[in-house]
């Protein structure tokens, strides 16, 4: 049987994404388009894959079968493509937000294929601006909104955040903090805090008044500037590695956890032809690592509603 890989293809995003509507803009179709490619690839295997209804979309036995076996065609297909059309060029993506240090779930997914070169934006202005000329083919760091139109961004890692302090902190030998407790804390920025979104959105949910702002001019220096003063935090993701010499510790945040949403983004008609195997990549590698798991209840996002297709297993 010959598979048409445009159906095959709104399959998998679907199937992925739980939603035809995400999964039409990611296609940058109508979501009506989307659904006769569906409809014509399920007439053709004689079965249903999805099934859409008032709970919304979930997958068939059937589809759940073809769902693996589907996206290692896919991956196939753009390496296929990939060998005549460009061959000798990697996908060129860069990174932003380096204290929060993006290189360590980058490095997880650069393995293998896709064939990768990365590089290093300011922030996500300057990422936005290289993926619209076309200096790059994506980047990989925390988005948030407004973005142009013809971008295309994909969640894929929800990290645990803790936060790090001096020390001589009053907080500093407790065994977990809530971030509540640290009203009376200065929250150490390595920049002006309206361009770090994260950490302004924590400051304001939970009612940091005093903040500090330093110069970024890397993970060491920030760190002996926040150890100098034992009133000062930060947050840092958990298991990036602290590095030896400032008398700081790094502490669990609980009730809520705050979670660092990382995310994919690509211009929407980009035409490398690895970028389709670097998002499966990602989504692999994301399921593998349970990267999506998220408890309203325990966790914090600053966004206003948890994203689409992820929850915590219990």
């Amino acid at each position: 049987m010959d598979l048409d890989l445009a159906q095959v293809r709104a399959f998998v995003l679907a199937a992925e994404e739980l939603h035809f509507g995400h999964a039409a803009e990611e296609l940058s179709i109508s979501q009506q388009a989307l659904s006769k490619r569906i409809a014509r690839l399920e007439s053709r295997l004689g079965m249903r894959l999805l099934d859409r209804g008032g709970q919304g979309v979930r997958l068939t036995e059937a589809g759940r079968r073809f769902l693996e076996p589907a996206r290692q065609a896919l991956a196939a297909a753009d390496v296929a493509v990939a060998t005549v059309l460009d061959a000798h060029r990697p996908l060129r993506i860069d990174v932003w937000g380096h204290l929060y240090a993006p290189m360590r779930t980058v490095a997880q997914v650069a393995t293998g294929e896709p064939r990768l070169e990365p590089g290093h934006g300011r922030d996500l202005p300057s990422v936005i601006a290289g993926l619209l000329h076309g200096d790059i083919d994506a980047a990989f760091g925390r988005v948030h909104a407004p973005l142009p139109a013809g971008l295309t961004h994909r969640l894929v890692r929800l990290e645990p955040v803790d936060v790090i302090l001096s020390v001589d902190h009053p907080l500093a030998d407790a065994p977990e903090i809530r971030p509540s407790q640290l009203r009376d804390s200065v929250l150490w920025t390595p920049g002006a805090l309206h361009r770090l979104d994260f950490l302004h959105r924590f400051a304001e949910s939970f009612g940091i008044a005093d903040r500090a702002e330093g110069t970024n001019l890397g993970l060491d220096h920030f760190l002996a500037d926040l150890a100098a003063d034992a009133r000062r935090f930060s947050l840092l993701p958990a298991d990036v590695p602290l590095p030896h010499g400032p008398a700081i510790r790094s502490v669990p945040l609980v009730r809520p956890t705050p979670l660092y949403a990382w995310s994919l983004l690509w211009r929407g008609d980009d035409g490398h032809p690895l970028l389709r195997a670097l998002v499966s990549a990602f989504v692999a590698e994301a399921e593998r690592n349970r990267w999506l798991e998220y408890d309203p209840v325990r966790d914090w996002l600053p966004e206003p509603h948890p994203p689409p297709g992820s929850g915590r297993s219990v």
